[in-house]
């Protein structure tokens, strides 16, 4: 429904399929396995959680995103997001649906350079998909565009969106 949206923005993702990317499987079997004592101050909850969590995220960012999700509920420490639901419905996240008829609005494509999510083997689909798409990428950032490179992502989706 084209006309329920005013214009798109898309980060780091394009409409294309993409390859299964076996380090999510392992970056959510990682989290499930969590070991954390109940009663811990939040502090010491994410360290013990990043120190777990380092074997198999390398990344000191993307650890520091995954651990946003990790909440204390009753004094015990769960994660925010349905992990099982994501592990069950990995391929399908990992997928763009299948459309026919191109978005005929404005739409920005925001990338970061480091990641390999949009890519110029993927501008034929945006294309076609989103005539009037704009490709941008941020110098310097991965998948993870707005936190890596904030205030570059800011004053990009700022340029993208019209003036108050």
């Amino acid at each position: 429904q084209p006309d329920l949206v005013e214009r798109l923005i898309s980060v780091d993702i394009s409409p294309g399929t993409t390859a299964p990317v076996s380090e999510f499987t392992a970056y959510i079997a990682a989290m499930e396995s969590l070991k954390i004592p109940d009663g811990l101050p939040r502090s010491a909850a994410r360290q013990l959680a990043d120190d777990q969590l380092r074997p198999v995220v390398p990344l000191p960012q993307l650890r520091q995103f995954l651990l946003t999700n990790l909440v204390e509920v009753e004094g015990r420490y769960v994660w925010r997001v349905n992990l099982e639901a994501i592990s069950h419905h990995l391929a399908d996240i990992m997928n763009f649906p299948v459309f026919h008829k191109p978005y005929p609005g404005p739409a920005l494509f925001l990338a970061g350079s480091k990641s390999p999510y949009i890519s110029s083997k993927d501008y034929p689909e945006i294309q076609r998909l989103f005539p009037k798409a704009d490709i941008q990428y941020i110098e310097g950032a991965g998948h993870i565009v707005h936190q890596d490179k904030f205030e570059e992502f800011v004053t990009a989706v700022l340029r993208f969106l019209p003036p108050p």
